[in-house]
This record gives C-alpha cells, structure tokens and sequence, in this order.
C-alpha cells in the first residue's frame, strides 16, 4: 500500500512514519522542528549512502529580475560558508572518496552526495552548512557567473540539448514552465548580487527542507544529524511549524495550441522532435504514460526504432520521451537525421502515434513493453542514488510514498485500451515540431 507523507507539524499524527521495503529494507520519515522532512531508506548490506538536501523551488519560480537566480545559487553555493572555504568543501569529499554535486531542475533544486556510511555525518554537516551559511560572495559569484556562461555556451554546442530546450519554449511559451532552467545567457549577465540573494533568503527556510538518504544509513542518528547540523547553520527550528504546502496545480498560465520552430545550427545532422503537453506529475494515468512511451520509443524493439531505423535506415537515434510537472506534462517523440529527411521522419513519428491511437496494442507488444518498465525499475532501484531520489520526489510531488511491489503491480495493471485511450488523447491535442540543423530560409 501507499505511504501517505501529510504535511504536519512535529509531534502530531503522521510526523512519524515507517514501512517495509523489498529486500529488508525499510523507510522512515520524521517531521523535525521546524518542518524540516527527514526521510530515509535503509538498504541492509551496504557500506554506502546517498544523503540529498532538496528545496522545493525551481526555474518556474524565479520572478522578473530573479531570473537565472535558482541555476546561480546551484553553483553558488560550493562556494563558501562562513565556516568553510570552497576549498574546504571540495576537499571534504575528496578526501573520503565522496562524490558531491547538485541538479537544478524546473521545479526544485537538489544538493546531494554519494559518501561511505561512516562518512555520513560528514556529508549531512557539509550540505547543510551550504544549505544554511552560503557567502554567496561578490568575487565567487562573478567568477562563477563565467562558468555558468561557459555551461550554458556548451550546451548551446550540442543540438541535441538545443532542441529539448527549444521543444520545451514552444510548448509552453512564455510561461514559467517555457523557460530554461539554467537561465539563458541574457539573464545570467544581468542577474545582479542582491537578486540572487534575495532568491536565496526567500527559498531556502526549514519549512521547504527535505533531506532524503538511502543506503548504509540509521535514520535516528540521520535526524539528529541534520537537527544539529541547521541549528549550527543559524537557522531557528520552531517546534510547531509544519513543512510548507506541495505545489498546487492549475497555475501554468495559457499555453500555445502547437507551435512550429526551426534553429539554424552548421551541423551535419537535423534533430527533430514532435508532440505537446501531456499528464501532470500526479495524474493516475502516469504508469499509463510509461507504457506508451516504452512502446512507441522505449528500446530498440520500439515502434519508432523499428520503423524509422531498423526498416528504413533514416535515424541512428530515435525516442519517445515525457515528463511531468505539478499542472502539466511533456510528451515527445525525437530523432536525428540527415537534414533531408527530416520532414519524412516527422511524418512516420506522427503515424506511428496516430497508429497507436487508431488500433490497440497486441498482448506481446503489451507484455514486452511492461515487462522492459519493469526490469528498468527493479535495477534501478540497485543504486542508492536513485532511491534516494525517490523519497525526495515523493515527499516534494506526489504526497506518497509507492513501494517498488506497488510501483510494479500498477505498471503490470495497464491495459491496452487505457493505452490506446492516452494515445488518442495526445494524437487529438495541439502538436508543436523543432527542428535544429543547417536549414536555410
């Protein structure tokens, strides 16, 4: 059964929560004071933990002159405390094999490490003073300010990330959600100090903290770890504050009825995605989704592999893809190709939808693609990352916590009606195309 995660204060019913796991694992949540969330998975054998500190803010939440705030504090923050030096915090996981790093994404932000068990309060006590104490130094950030823009310019180089970001402005427009994440160039020059700050005083409380671990990790010692750790950071843990709110939906703004792009690249080859908006992170019908997309482009026994490159030799790289956000989705099918047939491998991606939606799926077809979402969970749930990832997006999204069991029993429930149904829906909904590659006008 589902672990429900409410939204109380320490000390009422509900702070504290615990459940069995596959493989003698086993979670637990504690609500601190504060509203601090403090979720973590034991997984029995392992002398090795991924501890996360997530804050619930992303690029959608950057206001006009913020903007690029949250991508600079992901960097910003590795910058000093007022207890430890950049150095210090790079020699601090260094110097046990650690590997740290962070992840900005639209709707929040993430500052993880991957540690020996025994190297575990260490890493609690070095996020979390990043967390609290960041300097966010006026030299450090214009330093930092050119490697964001080297970031940036790299991913400028690459096609392929060129027309994800591209895809994803042309499908929700000048929304919060059309924005990139890491800031476009403009913004990341213009941001100023105070700005980034005012970003950083705002979004990064207590009540909007969730430190998830998974891996070697006793969850007692794990909660008076991180207590300890904020209060050193400065930061006042009022006994009777609960976790702040989830992110409510409906609030993406008018979104355009399908947009056509074209981005001139000198590249050898054209990249080229089709679709539009599809289920929010919370819909039911997201195990659904999975199936869909495993089929159309999961593998390379997919229905684009098969028909765009093993049958016809159009495409090297070919995919069906989709995400989802509080109050809307993303759903697309990609690929890369020589620039002359980009209008004929658009044209067999869309058949290939529009044949989903027009005719049910076969029971081998059904059965193969079930079984791939599967398998892909079952092993992904061997890294301690990815667990650890999990109770974050638990606790920050959905409001619940799936065991892998129930995770798969959902997958396995998907019937090739409900599949053919969401086909329907998304061949029928306003469809946008990007191309990227050297087109002329």
């Amino acid at each position: 059964m589902p672990l429900n995660l409410p939204l109380v204060a320490p000390g009422s019913p509900g702070a504290e929560l615990v459940v069995g796991q596959d493989g003698g694992a086993a979670v637990r949540r504690t609500v601190l004071p504060g509203g601090v969330r403090v979720l973590s998975e034991h997984m029995p054998g392992l002398r090795s933990a991924t501890v996360g500190a997530w804050v619930g803010v992303g690029s959608r939440d950057e206001t006009s002159g913020h903007f690029g705030s949250t991508h600079f504090l992901e960097h910003l923050l590795f910058k000093g405390t007022a207890r430890r030096t950049a150095m210090d915090i790079a020699e601090a996981f260094d110097a046990v094999g650690g590997e740290a790093n962070a992840a900005t994404g639209k709707e929040h932000t993430c500052y993880y490490a991957r540690v020996l068990d025994t190297d575990v309060p260490m890493a609690v006590d070095v996020i979390a003073d990043m967390v609290t104490s960041a300097r966010l130094d006026v030299d450090e950030l214009e330093t930092e300010r050119g490697v964001i823009l080297e970031e940036l310019a790299m991913n400028d180089d690459d096609p392929s990330d060129v027309a994800h970001e591209q895809f994803a402005t042309a499908v929700f427009g000048d929304t919060p959600l059309g924005r990139p994440i890491g800031g476009t160039p403009q913004a990341i020059r213009s941001v100023p100090r105070d700005a980034v700050w005012e970003h950083y005083r705002e979004h990064y409380r207590p009540d909007t903290l969730v430190v998830t671990a998974a891996g070697g990790v006793d969850h007692d010692a794990l909660c008076a770890q991180v207590e300890a750790a904020l209060t050193a950071g400065g930061w006042a843990l009022d006994p009777g504050s609960a976790p702040a709110g989830r992110r409510a939906a409906g609030t993406t703004g008018p979104v355009p009825s399908g947009t056509e792009l074209t981005v001139r690249r000198p590249t050898e080859q054209a990249n080229v995605i089709v679709g539009g908006t599809c289920l929010n992170a919370t819909d039911d019908r997201r195990f659904v989704l999975s199936v869909l997309t495993a089929a159309l482009g999961g593998g390379m026994s997919s229905r684009l592999f098969q028909e765009i490159r093993e049958k016809r030799g159009l495409a090297y790289s070919t995919y069906a893809f989709a995400s989802g956000h509080a109050d809307a989705g993303l759903f697309g099918l990609y690929a890369g190709c020589t620039p002359a047939k980009v209008d004929e491998v658009t044209a067999l991606m869309v058949v290939e939808l529009e044949r989903m939606a027009d005719t049910p799926m076969g029971a081998a077809e059904l059965a193969r693609s079930i079984g791939q979402l599967c398998g892909g969970l079952v092993l992904g749930m061997e890294e301690t990352g990815a667990r650890m990832s999990r109770l974050g997006k638990a606790e920050l999204v959905h409001g619940e916590l799936l065991d892998v069991d129930e995770s798969l029993a959902r997958i396995r429930s998907v019937t090739a009606q409900q599949v053919q149904d969401l086909a329907g829906e998304l061949a029928a909904a306003p469809r946008s195309v990007v191309r990227v590659g050297p087109f002329g006008d």
